[in-house]
């Protein structure tokens, strides 16, 4: 195995590793976001009640979506000045990079988010192959990518903003300092450059929600302009922020936890390989 192979692998375990850890510590947050967001309001869909209601589904696809973000990152990372002739370690790289890795995380992430949402906001109260089976049942296959152009719109600006930044943070600190950063200063970049990025794309956060929470035959929320133009007219544009307050936190919290494990995790499994 080559050593270029072997750093895919180990991007490929530590984001396993990474994406299951934030997943599972910060679900609570993460559901009193949904139902903040939901149209039904958030005491009919639970209040605080039954705040691990989908942790299931939301396992099933932590790891293999993170695993296939980071391999797809990390390689383009490496690849983007032979393959696109754009300089190593560029801010337009490290878009290109996060943003083709988001595309292919979401292949993964999207079916299980439609599970997990549902299950947040009291749709589904069965178990997880019964919620399986009414999704195939109403919608076939379709169905579980319900709100896959809006998850790939969401997505893709946050990590836009997300990576470059957090980039950044790490070449000034090596500029400054002539060391690596420590696992627990990679947290610190990653949870402010992930709560930057997430209060920036709260609106499209609420446009995700509401297509996943929504059936297939409601012309309210048909597309995504649709949507938008539905939540602004009947809730006024305030309403497009809603849970951003949660949803900063938890993704400040998740992109410290993420970042940091990620980076952690990494450098563990390259000692292990020499």
């Amino acid at each position: 195995m080559t050593t270029r192979d072997s750093n895919l692998w180990q991007a490929l375990l530590a984001g396993g590793f990474a994406g299951t850890a934030v997943d599972v510590s910060l679900f609570p947050l993460d559901t009193l976001k949904t139902r903040l967001q939901a149209p039904d309001g958030f005491w009919r869909t639970g209040g605080f009640k039954g705040v691990y209601r989908g942790l299931s589904s939301a396992v099933a696809g932590s790891a293999p979506s993170a695993s296939l973000f980071f391999v797809t990152y990390e390689f383009l990372k490496q690849h983007n000045n032979r393959l696109f002739s754009i300089p190593t370690g560029s801010p337009v790289g490290h878009m290109l990079a996060a943003s083709v890795g988001e595309m292919a995380a979401c292949m993964v992430r999207v079916p299980t988010e439609v599970l997990k949402q549902r299950f947040q906001a009291g749709q589904y109260g069965g178990s997880l192959s019964l919620a399986v089976q009414t999704v195939f049942r109403e919608s076939g296959v379709l169905g579980f990518y319900r709100g896959f152009a809006i998850t790939v719109f969401r997505e893709i600006p946050f990590s836009c903003i997300q990576f470059p930044l957090f980039e950044y943070f790490k070449h000034v600190y090596r500029i400054r300092t002539s060391k690596t950063p420590e696992p627990w200063e990679v947290s610190a970049m990653g949870a402010f450059a992930g709560g930057t990025a997430a209060a920036l794309t709260t609106p499209l956060d609420v446009v995700k929600t509401r297509t996943m929470l929504s059936a297939k035959s409601d012309p309210r929320y048909a597309t995504i302009a649709v949507t938008f133009r539905t939540i602004i007219k009947s809730e006024g544009l305030n309403s497009l922020f809603r849970g951003v307050g949660p949803r900063v936190m938890w993704i400040s919290i998740g992109g410290g936890i993420f970042l940091g494990v990620y980076d952690f995790a990494l450098r563990f499994l390259t000692r292990q390989s020499y």
